[in-house]
């Protein structure tokens, strides 16, 4: 089962993950992760594209919605909307359902998997440990795609959020983590719906109580595509916020619930726009684009 991330636990992925990004990973496919709200066509093309065309084998991983017609709609996305000509769906509601062997050969045999909206919980809860899950790690890391919308972007970072907080302020212990897929590289925590839903509070908390860790927050209707180098460029209609703590000084006041006020001073914080570029390893920004 899923199990809940502690501080200590989140502390020491955060280290061993910075230990990680310093080094050269290996070849790996890329990621394309939309921030929820609106697919840009732009993404989902980029998307078919990466996984080698209109013809390539595309699974769809609706796991995350309780909706009772994800899977179809899914295949109907991908086979009518970009004429994806072997679409199909895997519709694992369980980790029973993560066990089968013929649905395990269809996601290792995939050249892009795409994960739904919903709730990332059900994603971890379902894959982890697993003969589809054990797939997926297989054909991404073979160099197949993984894209995702919402919750399938959340769950894409190792300390995955999830939905279960209080984010009405910037403290210690506020924010519920769990572990996630950890397709995205070590280090990094991604969010999603981001400057729509003013999930600011939320990326802060962690980043802060966990300054190792490098916040990357993108907003509805825009993605992130993600290269084997280490480096994203922002798609879409909107912006990607970016939290970088690791140099900055970050102060706490104990409170009596045992949640410390977080403060920083220096932090690093980048709001990118379509078509500019980021490098997760350096933490540097790329390609500037000029404004319109």
């Amino acid at each position: 089962r899923s199990r809940l991330l502690s501080s200590l636990s989140i502390a020491l992925l955060a280290v061993l993950s910075a230990s990680a990004l310093a080094d050269d990973a290996p070849a790996r496919g890329h990621l394309v992760l939309i921030g929820g709200g609106d697919k840009p066509p732009e993404a989902m093309r980029k998307f078919v594209e990466l996984a080698g065309g209109k013809d390539a084998p595309i699974v769809a991983i609706p796991t995350a919605s309780s909706e009772p017609d994800a899977a179809e709609y899914y295949e109907k996305l991908f086979r009518e909307e970009y004429g994806c000509t072997n679409a199909v769906s895997l519709d694992i509601r369980k980790k029973a359902d993560a066990e089968r062997t013929d649905l395990a050969a269809l996601a290792r045999n995939a050249r892009g998997l795409f994960f739904g909206g919903g709730d990332q919980i059900r994603i971890t809860n379902a894959l982890l440990g697993t003969p589809v899950g054990d797939a997926i790690a297989a054909a991404f890391a073979s160099g197949a795609v993984v894209g995702g919308t919402s919750a399938g972007t959340a769950c894409q970072s190792e300390v995955m959020l999830t939905g279960e907080g209080d984010f009405s302020q910037v403290r210690t212990r506020s924010v519920e983590t769990w572990r996630g897929l950890g397709f995205l590289p070590a280090g990094v925590v991604v969010d999603q719906h981001f400057i729509r839903r003013q999930r600011e509070n939320r990326l802060l908390s962690v980043v802060l109580e966990n300054p190792e860790l490098l916040g990357v927050g993108v907003d509805e209707e825009t993605a992130i595509w993600v290269r084997p180098d280490g480096t994203f460029q922002v798609l879409g209609r909107s912006g990607v916020m970016v939290f970088d703590a690791k140099a900055a000084p970050v102060s706490r006041q104990p409170r009596d619930t045992g949640q410390d006020l977080l403060g920083v001073h220096a932090l690093k914080l980048h709001l990118l726009l379509p078509g500019e570029t980021f490098n997760l390893r350096t933490r540097t920004v790329g390609t500037v684009g000029g404004a319109r």
